[in-house]
């Protein structure tokens, strides 16, 4: 069995409303070294497959086909064997 880590995030040049407000929000809760700010998705996928290869194909595939949209967003993972 593997853990997959996605990390899904906006490609630079996309506005980032979410982003903008939670930097505002943190300046107004006195951290005033806060530079930009971005916000991304995080999710942790377990797969019954036993070949990495196919593994990240896998993951390959469901990221293109559903988890990020490839016009506004970038993504990366990392997989982790079970033991």
């Amino acid at each position: 069995m593997f853990k997959v880590k996605i990390y899904i995030s906006l490609k630079k040049g996309v506005a980032d409303p979410q982003g903008t407000t939670i930097k505002s929000a943190l300046k107004s809760l006195g951290y005033q070294g806060i530079g930009k700010v971005r916000m991304g998705k995080y999710m942790q996928v377990e797969l019954n497959i036993k070949d990495k290869k196919e593994v990240k194909e896998e993951v390959e595939d469901m990221c293109k086909k559903l988890l990020v949209n490839p016009v506004i967003e970038d993504y990366d993972y990392e997989v982790e064997e079970e033991k």
